[in-house]
């Protein structure tokens, strides 16, 4: 048996190293055996050097596909005994089949895979669970956080904090290990325990309270919120203490908001709302003076088919006077029976990449290019169908007079669709993604993917990475504002 005695959990060089040396000599994966130095599987074994070659050398030197390498990189971190071994039979069979990493349907090709992507998932995981506490030293504020990652992570993760968090002082621990960061660099030490970080702090209890006022109990899907929150990590989330609570008493709220009074719109415009309806038109002459008016209003448009099959028109929604105005392509199904924009999964997406950036949805204007939910029946299911050119140019009269109303300074188009309604042209978004461009009234317009293409992205890694573009790109929108 081939030993190889790695210096650490996540010892990728060790590994590579070792590894190399095996295949080299022809040590196939059953003899061969790796170990973490100070474990109780190490105990007195012979180093890498001590094993002797079982069989003549069919090669000297040999290169391995950057695919491989990239997952081995991600397996690594993986909490799993075997993941070295896995690796290593991947390593030795990659001799024979040099394209082995596309065949997807492998066992051990797709057992990597999968392994990488929970790795990626529990890196994910931790940018959006790891809560900082205050603290104070003799150097004024340093703000610490305890984390349990579902895998070995901290290392992986920790330039996100960095690049988060440039100007504060702040430690993450974790049983595996810690990291610190001084504002100038960043230094790694051993594991620790839940015993050595804060349990709270004096902003913990606004936290909650922020919190529990945004909870939407209409909006609640538990399932689905223990899929994005697993309950593993609840229990180092501060406002995790107030789920159980604001989960049993969303029945009663949800029924509370349905029975309320619904605000009656005004009379003289449902009037011509109802006449315009009737007559399968509407006025070119109407000039909306509130945003009301034009919520309203909308509801009689018949100026594209869409509103045959849509269950109502959906607005916009936010500040009169919001300095920044975002427009993605359509209502979904959600949307389109809420009536209000983005509060279905991409709307999810959207909250989180703009808390993230800092930005309170509150203070923005958010709507759609196209007023109604455009879709095609299959089965109980509504599908989303993007709406063509002259929909698109039909209901921009629509936003034309949001825009009128809010006066943004600042226009965000989330998509091709929604960037061909506020320029009146075909964008590349990938070209003129983030570009500042100027328009007639002295606005600006920047464009962006639509949070929806991050729920489509295949894999974890890419929708971390692309989750990070999108992040980015609402933090220099909130920059220029």
């Amino acid at each position: 048996m081939a030993t190889a005695v790695l210096d650490h959990e996540t010892d990728f060089d060790g590994w590579r190293a070792a590894a190399r040396r095996f295949r080299l000599a022809g040590v196939e994966p059953a003899q061969a055996r790796f170990v973490v130095r100070g474990s109780e599987a190490s105990g007195d074994l012979f180093s890498t050097e001590a094993f002797e070659e079982t069989a003549p050398r069919r090669e000297t030197a040999f290169t391995v596909p950057k695919a491989f390498v990239e997952v081995a990189q991600e397996v690594i971190l993986h909490r799993s005994a075997d993941r070295f071994d896995l690796l290593y039979r991947l390593l030795w069979r990659l001799r024979d089949q040099p394209d082995l990493m596309k065949v997807v349907s492998d066992r051990d090709v797709a057992d990597a895979l999968e392994r990488a992507r929970n790795v990626s998932r529990a890196s994910h995981k931790m940018k959006a669970f790891v809560r900082f506490r205050l603290i104070g030293d003799e150097d004024g504020e340093l703000y610490v956080a305890w984390f349990e990652p579902a895998h070995r992570v901290l290392e992986k993760t920790s330039g996100f904090f960095v690049r988060r968090f440039t100007t504060m002082r702040w430690s993450i621990l974790t049983p595996d290990g810690s990291c610190f960061w001084d504002g100038e660099a960043l230094t790694f030490g051993p594991g620790a325990r839940l015993e050595d970080a804060p349990q709270d702090d004096e902003v913990e209890e606004f936290w909650k309270t922020y919190y529990a006022s945004t909870f939407n109990p209409a909006r609640l899907k538990t399932r689905t919120m223990q899929g994005e929150m697993p309950k593993r990590y609840w229990k180092n989330l501060p406002e995790a203490q107030l789920i159980p609570e604001l989960v049993a008493a969303s029945r009663a709220r949800t029924e509370t908001m349905i029975q309320a009074t619904p605000t009656e719109p005004n009379a003289r415009l449902s009037k011509a709302i109802a006449r315009s309806a009737r007559d399968g038109s509407f006025e070119e002459g109407f000039v909306a003076s509130t945003l009301d008016e034009l919520k309203h209003a909308v509801q009689a448009c018949r100026r594209c088919p869409l509103w045959r099959d849509a269950t109502q028109g959906v607005c916009g929604e936010g500040p009169r006077q919001a300095k920044l105005m975002i427009v993605g392509e359509q209502p979904g199904d959600q949307e389109d029976l809420a009536g209000r924009p983005f509060v279905g999964p991409a709307g999810q997406v959207l909250d989180a990449a703009l808390a993230e950036a800092g930005i309170d949805r509150g203070d923005v204007f958010i709507t759609n290019a196209v007023k109604h939910f455009k879709h095609e029946p299959r089965g109980k299911r509504r599908l989303h169908k993007t709406p063509v050119g002259s929909e698109i140019s039909a209901c921009r009269w629509w936003l034309d007079q949001e825009r009128r109303l809010v006066k943004p300074v600042l226009t965000l188009a989330l998509g091709a669709t929604a960037s061909l309604a506020v320029l009146g042209r075909t964008v590349a978004v990938t070209q003129e993604r983030g570009q500042p461009l100027t328009q007639p009234d002295g606005s600006l317009v920047t464009i962006t993917v639509h949070p929806s293409y991050l729920l489509r992205l295949p894999d974890e890694a890419t929708k971390a990475r692309e989750r990070e573009r999108f992040v980015a790109d609402l933090k220099r929108v909130r920059a220029s504002l």
